[in-house]
């Protein structure tokens, strides 16, 4: 090893010269995987440490639509001071302009932590007092009504003045999905509104200060031992924001999968500079050879240069994935709606230094197992490249042993083992996919430089003998280009379904408004106002109730079933005699009318298989702080994709007799009836909410396009790389095409004519790169929409177009960049130095 290491020592001596594409590569890798990692851990840590003040509270404590008995708000303040909060959806009404409004109601406690900013600048509570109660909304709202401060506005039946725009909430950040802007006010001057009663849609939530000396999980124990059956739901200042924190791991951890795909990119790069270095040390490695060097010496030589460039591309990577975050540190927290403390963290530059060594000892492993081959009688046969053929068992166990090291980490750290399997099993099938399109195109191209029709074109018949000969740029130009683009074609395609899928889908089966608040008392007229609109094509009601799935069979839900969505907070559950109308039951059967028996539950089928639960199952459902069980006796098919009404769970009507509830309703409406609709619903019943289903959407379609694009800044990181690769293959090439267009020109070619050959050749490349990509990113995008998003698929045409457009663009001005040496050496010195 230590002569080993004086030769390599000396070698590298003589500069980077031929690794820069291998030190951008890898190190643009590693940087994308650990600013992408940094940055979530310091969310992860801002979410930490901010927890009290996003939650409002040490602690917090939230009942199912209502309020605490007076027993349980003692046993709460025996814990410390008490918070008391009301959440809910509502119609704020001006003039005749109305709009959706998420309201918070809060006591002369709130905010236990923190300060509300308004404008103009004043306290909270001199806003909310007044012989008018006062309220402050979101600037959106405000425009939205046309208000000034001073003027009046009603929330159900009870008018309410505007004292001021609400600017900041010190508890907003981990909140959940709101369909409208915020009003926030006393709850006390809710009374009288109609909007609060036993079954509406609302939220309480007490929110604890505790003493500082308090231990979270024995404030937790001491609760639990005190309300042992209220059904309440706990969380604390340790997990703030678990849906805000969850959301964040799991797009984290995407992008750094689509990281990976930027690393495995790179890798090809690498494998180029790898081999294009090694190719321009036969003569070296034979003489080395000649003189006694054995194989392993000659691998021990180049192996050590590659470990300390891959140090230098490692410690230039995490230098940019550390340093970027902080330098972007602004932007960040300008776009951000939660606390970041942008910083240093080790963890994620430890993940993406492994990533970066596993790729690079992946990627240089078979070139440099390939040299340790070469002869000593290269030197004398005066021959070039790499030994023909593949690398000696041994090392190509250990490729695969790398190989399966990288998917396991991946699978591993980024908490997606499916996801990362599936995303390596893509990569791989696009890989082999490229390489079998490379070799096609390198024999299309030999096959039609031969033939008649392409006699006298002398441009076109060049630049096809240029891709089909040998040691032509083919194979890495439409590796590097392909892989890049076939990861941004996927992101395309899903992008554009998603988005397709909402606009194809609402005209035909969406309903026009949601309506929420419906008491028993209204319903009939609700229904009769509604009868006979000729406007009105369909409607639809059903009692809702709101409960949560506490026990499975007897046992705790969770640990039966895991974290699940639908145990994840409350669900709605209704009740009916027959099945609702379109209904299709798959399992058991529904119970009789007028059945008064034990109660009996209908589960939708497709969550019923993902819990693990069936006929015969018995649950447990908290409703307004009463546990009522019931048996699994029917499973039915239920289609959220509607926007329609839909249940997880439905009973017999006995089973809940009695509790209080509402009714909700879907109204499927043309297009010029709903402003008279919802004008005349709003103005005879002001506490029913009523919610576009259009605006809805595009509420979500707004939160999938961020989503989108920052998984497209994501997979343009991964063509940057792709395109590094490619100028790295257009340089290297450099040198041969002097020799090539100084021959032309002694046998009388044009400028113009080899300039044209270049182009052609670059862009027919470029071409096959693209096709392949669509074709790849294709297949991803629809097994993404279909088995992760479950939507339907249509393939793109557009986003198809551009990405060709862009490969064969792309690849045209790599190989412009450098056609002017060709074009510009002098045939007699060319030739001269090659005699």
């Amino acid at each position: 090893m230590s002569v080993a290491w004086r030769i390599a020592r000396r070698e590298l001596r003589g500069g980077l010269k031929g690794f820069r594409v291998f030190l951008a590569c890898l190190a643009l890798g590693i940087a994308a995987i650990a600013a992408v990692g940094s940055v979530r851990e310091a969310i992860s840590d801002g979410l930490a440490q901010e927890g009290a003040r996003i939650l409002g509270g040490d602690a917090s404590v939230e009942f199912t639509y209502r309020f605490a008995e007076p027993d349980e708000r003692a046993a709460l303040e025996r814990l410390g001071d008490v918070s008391e909060i009301v959440d809910f959806r509502s119609m704020a009404v001006a003039g005749d302009t109305r709009a959706l409004t998420q309201v918070k109601g809060v006591d002369d406690a709130y905010p236990l932590l923190g300060e509300v900013a308004l404008d103009p600048e004043q306290p909270l509570s001199d806003a909310l007092s007044g012989a008018v109660p006062g309220a402050v909304m979101d600037r959106l709202l405000i425009d939205r009504l046309a208000l000034e401060v001073g003027d009046t506005f009603r929330l159900g039946t009870k008018t309410f003045r505007l004292a001021g725009e609400l600017v900041r909430e010190p508890d907003n950040a981990g909140g959940g999905f709101d369909l409208g802007p915020r009003t926030l006010l006393r709850t006390e001057d809710l009374e009288g509104s109609g909007l609060i009663a036993p079954g509406t849609l609302f939220e309480t939530e007490y929110r604890l200060a505790l003493p500082p000396e308090a231990d979270l999980d024995r404030a937790e124990a001491q609760l639990d031992a005190a309300l042992p059956e209220a059904g309440y739901r706990w969380r604390d200042r340790r997990n703030g924001a678990p849906g805000v924190q969850r959301f964040v791991d799991r797009l984290s951890s995407f992008l750094v999968l689509v990281g990976l795909a930027g690393l495995a990119v790179g890798g090809v790069g690498v494998a180029s500079a790898v081999r294009a270095h090694m190719v321009e040390k036969t003569a070296t490695i034979a003489t080395l050879k000649t003189v006694g060097a054995e194989g392993r010496t000659i691998f021990a030589i180049y192996g050590l240069q590659i470990g300390v460039l891959t140090a230098l591309g490692l410690a230039i990577g995490l230098v940019l994935g550390a340093g970027l975050p902080l330098v972007f540190e602004p932007l960040i927290a300008a776009r951000l709606p939660l606390p970041a403390n942008i910083g240093i963290y080790p963890k994620p530059l430890l993940e993406a230094a492994l990533y970066g060594v596993l790729a690079a000892a992946l990627f240089t492993l078979w070139p440099l197992a390939k040299a340790q081959d070469i002869r000593a009688a290269t030197l004398f046969r005066n021959a070039g490249g790499l030994p023909e053929g593949r690398p000696r068992r041994a090392f190509l166990a250990v490729i695969a042993g790398l190989l399966a090291l990288l998917v396991g980490a991946a699978a591993w750290l980024s908490g997606l083992p499916l996801l990362s399997l599936y995303t390596a099993l893509g990569l791989g099938a696009a890989f082999l996919a490229l390489v079998a399109i490379s070799e096609a195109t390198r024999r299309i191209a030999r096959a039609l430089s031969r033939r008649r029709a392409l006699r006298g074109r002398s441009a076109l018949r060049l630049a096809m003998g240029a891709v089909g000969g040998p040691g032509g740029e083919a194979l890495a130009v439409i590796l590097s280009l392909g892989l890049g683009l076939t990861v941004l074609a996927a992101v395309g395609q899903i992008d554009t379904n998603l988005r397709g899928a909402i606009e194809r889908d609402l005209p035909d089966v969406a309903p026009s408004y949601f309506m929420v608040d419906i008491q028993p008392g209204q319903i009939d007229g609700f229904r009769a106002r509604l009868a006979d609109d000729p406007g009105v094509e369909d409607v639809q009601t059903a009692p809702m109730l709101r409960g949560i799935i506490t026990r499975i069979n007897g046992q705790d839900a969770a640990q039966v079933a895991g974290d699940h969505w639908v145990l994840r907070g409350d669900r709605g559950v209704t009740y009916s005699d027959a099945p609702p109308r379109d209904t299709q039951i798959t399992a058991g059967d529904w119970w009789p009318a007028d059945y008064s028996g034990p109660n009996q539950i209908s589960f939708a089928a497709e969550e019923a298989e993902e819990l693990g639960i069936g006929l015969g199952d018995r649950l447990t459902v908290n409703i307004l702080g009463r546990d009522i069980e019931g048996e699994i006796t029917s499973l039915r098919e239920v289609d959220f994709s509607t926007a329609g009404i839909g249940f997880i769970l439905a009973m017999n009507p006995a089973a809940l007799q009695g509790a209080p509830h509402t009714f909700i309703s879907t109204i499927y409406a043309e297009e010029n009836a709903e402003a008279a609709i919802l004008r005349d619903l709003a103005d005879a019943y002001p506490n029913i909410t009523a919610i576009r289903v259009r605006d809805a959407i595009d509420r979500v379609a707004d939160i999938l396009g961020s989503i989108a694009a920052a998984v497209t800044y994501g997979a343009a990181a991964t063509l940057v790389t792709g395109a590094v690769v490619l100028l790295g293959a257009a340089a290297a090439g450099t040198r041969a095409r002097i020799y090539e267009a100084a021959v032309l020109k002694t046998l009388g070619a044009s400028r113009a004519t080899i300039l044209a050959s270049f182009a052609l050749r670059w862009a027919a490349l470029g071409l096959a790169a693209g096709l392949v990509a669509v074709a790849a990113g294709g297949a991803a995008g629809w097994a993404v929409s279909r088995f992760v998003m479950e939507t339907d698929f249509v393939f793109a045409p557009g986003s198809a177009l551009l990405i060709v457009g862009g490969g064969v663009l792309g690849t045209l001005l790599a190989g412009l960049a450098f056609a002017w040496p060709p074009l510009a050496a002098r045939p007699a010195q060319v030739l001269r130095g090659h005699e």
